[in-house]
């Protein structure tokens, strides 16, 4: 695969593929190619009759694809798994792997607008045949909106505050490249500024390419596309996400499962849960891949 190491360092890569437990002769689904690390593994654990679906709405990651007869690259967001899978005449799956982290080649690469590093245009689309960017969320969201994103998606303490400047500045001066954005806001930056983009820039891109909806999408697809004992495996790098793939592993629903009052039973999940704790990577993997700190690898088997 070409440029893996440059493009994406995978996360939690003997973990996750383990995890799986590749049948030679099974079908696989790798949910965010990237840079094709975990791919790479689960091929190498292939024979010649099995069978990897790679996912990524991102087409930069092409050019890590391998010449393998035995993979299948779909250019769509995960969230369309289900009826993908119905266009390749997919049955059943075996495994199915999903990195939720940003590919290191997003970061890097300035233009993309992800980074607070570089000065850019505020894009930060993964899939850039979408028509909606980081600019247009900054433009033309309502102040509530605005408000909500910050505080949901990047726990930015003043995100009152910060909503209502950027709703007040964008209307004499448009917000269209990373400076221009700080600029904007750095009289109302509280705490380590570093610190403080970092989580409002991870807000706006959450709500760019609306990744927990697309999260909240796949999961729901989960029971109908595995085979029974089928294995998922998914790294989240957000306490929301982690909290809705732990919930719908628990008991098929993104909210805590409660016990029924009159019955004293909970639903049931159509899972196996095999991490009872998130694994999270290794010291040495952290100090090796700084980026990899708040990752959190979560498998659950298929009952039935």
């Amino acid at each position: 695969m070409n440029n893996q190491t440059e493009y994406h360092i995978p996360v939690l890569l003997a973990e996750a593929t383990e995890a799986l437990r590749v049948k030679p002769d099974g079908i696989y689904v790798d949910c965010t190619f990237g840079g094709g690390g975990h791919s790479k593994a689960i091929l190498s654990q292939l024979g010649p009759k099995g069978k990897l679906f790679v996912f990524d709405q991102d087409e930069t990651a092409k050019i890590n694809l391998p010449t393998d007869k035995r993979v299948e690259f779909v250019g769509h967001n995960f969230r369309h798994i289900g009826r993908m899978m119905r266009f390749y005449n997919v049955k059943g799956i075996d495994g199915i792997l999903a990195d939720l982290g940003v590919s290191s080649h997003q970061f890097d690469e300035g233009s993309r607008g992800f980074s607070i590093r570089f000065d850019a245009a505020l894009d930060m689309r993964m899939d850039k045949r979408q028509p909606q960017t980081a600019a247009t969320v900054l433009q033309e969201s309502s102040e509530e909106t605005l408000h909500k994103i910050f505080e949901r998606y990047g726990e930015v303490t003043n995100s009152k505050t910060l909503a209502k400047t950027i709703v007040n500045y964008r209307q004499s001066t448009p917000l269209t490249t990373t400076q221009q954005f700080k600029n904007a806001v750095h009289h109302i930056v509280k705490g380590n500024p570093h610190r403080y983009f970092a989580q409002v820039f991870q807000a706006l891109r959450i709500a760019v390419n609306d990744e927990f909806g697309a999260l909240e999408e796949l999961l729901t697809q989960l029971p109908g596309l595995l085979n029974k004992e089928g294995r998922v495996a998914i790294i989240t790098f957000h306490s929301l996400e982690d909290r809705m793939v732990k919930n719908f592993f628990k008991s098929g629903t993104f909210s805590e499962a409660e016990t029924d009052e009159v019955f004293g039973t909970k639903p049931e999940s159509p899972f196996h849960i095999i991490t009872k704790k998130p694994i999270a990577p290794t010291n040495e993997e952290q100090r090796r891949n700084p980026r990899s700190r708040s990752a959190k690898l979560r498998i659950a088997e298929k009952i039935q």
